[in-house]
């Protein structure tokens, strides 16, 4: 396990979230070699799932850059030592996003439709 104090680089996670992910930290930590960074990352994830609902992601290691979007309130990156931990949820559990891009999908062709008809264009 890594000693050192967990210092967070940036977030928007209330703070009982922020404790909470941390807390992850060091058990995964506990659990796992310090060098297996993918599987100190599938137990934080896995964690998050269970507590706040599926689609959390987590990127574990060292010197790593990202470019994300993700939920409000929902986001930290942090560092242990010389691991850094990236949590981020980026959309709703497979069903609800299922169901919203099917909805999109059909205003978009409900909006083609009324466009064909206005223009008299056939499909």
């Amino acid at each position: 396990m890594l000693e050192g104090k967990a210092v967070v680089r940036e977030t928007d996670m209330a703070e009982a979230m922020q404790n909470r992910v941390m807390e992850l930290a060091y058990q995964a930590l506990d659990l796992h070699e310090v060098s297996d960074c993918q599987s100190i990352a599938h137990y934080i994830k896995q964690k998050f799932d269970e507590v706040y609902g599926p689609a959390w992601h987590c990127v574990v290691g060292k010197d790593f850059g990202s470019c994300i979007t993700h939920i409000h309130g929902c986001f930290i990156f942090f560092h242990v030592e010389m691991l850094e931990f990236l949590v981020f949820k980026d959309g709703k559990d497979f069903t609800e996003s299922r169901e919203e891009a099917v909805g999109v999908l059909q205003k978009a062709e409900r909006r083609e439709d009324a466009i064909c008809t206005a223009g008299n264009w056939k499909k």
